[in-house]
């Protein structure tokens, strides 16, 4: 398939599983704030059970994040990818929670243990935003995983708009420019500004309906994160 086909073919993808629901994320910088790590284990504990191993891996989080608050942006970078890159073991949706496309927050992912490359961008997506770093430098970027021609997922960071972006990555743990990737075509990206096309520091469409966005948000809430509207 040609990259304008493959883009095409994308979008109606996206269409299809984020457009649905309503919620402006613009404003997650502050809605972010104050983790409270006590009741967000209490809230786990009270719908898992005893979290066994999950509860270190949470806690570890929590201590990761406590270490890297004095970190330089890119330190940032580093020491969060490779957090969860060490911590988690890659596994499907079908395998981990017996659906096809399952969008777990960072606590769901961090109690299994286990998650698909979505779940991997979301929490250092999260993570860093937690760790002060604006949105206009962290986009959610769809890829083809030319390798293993197959969808996948990557959290690119820029450190001006017109930079190149490095890419964080679960396939590996070195984080590299973009244009190292060559395994990796870019198709979408997406933040709390709006939706954009590979290539493009503009936006392609306001990101105004983002139904999965709107779930994760919504659990996040109910786990005890001080998640607002946007």
């Amino acid at each position: 398939m040609q990259p304008r086909q493959l883009i095409h073919g994308w979008f109606k993808r996206l269409n299809r599983a984020l457009l649905g629901g309503c919620i402006l994320l613009i404003g997650l910088a502050s809605a972010l704030a104050n983790w409270d790590f006590e009741l967000i284990l209490q809230k786990a504990e009270s719908r898992y059970g005893n979290l066994g191993p999950g509860k270190q891996r949470i806690q570890a989080w929590q201590a990761q994040i406590k270490a890297s608050s004095a970190s330089n942006e890119l330190d940032k970078l580093t020491e969060i990818n490779r957090f969860f890159n060490r911590q988690i073991r890659f596994s499907d949706d079908i395998n981990v929670w017996q659906q096809n496309d399952y969008w777990a927050t960072p606590v769901e992912m961090l109690v299994k243990g286990e998650g698909d490359c979505e779940d991997f961008s979301i929490a250092k997506y999260f993570t860093l935003r937690q760790l002060g770093i604006p949105s206009d430098k962290l986009r959610i970027t769809y890829v083809k995983a030319l390798n293993y021609n197959q969808a996948h997922m990557v959290l690119t960071y820029y450190a001006s708009p017109s930079a190149e972006p490095l890419v964080l990555d679960n396939l590996i743990n070195q984080i590299k420019p973009a244009s190292q990737r060559r395994d990796l075509l870019p198709v979408y990206a997406f933040n709390a500004e709006g939706l954009y096309l590979p290539g493009s520091s503009s936006k392609k469409s306001d990101t105004k309906k983002l139904s999965r966005w709107q779930d994760l948000l919504k659990k996040m809430r109910t786990e005890g994160f001080a998640i607002g509207e946007g």
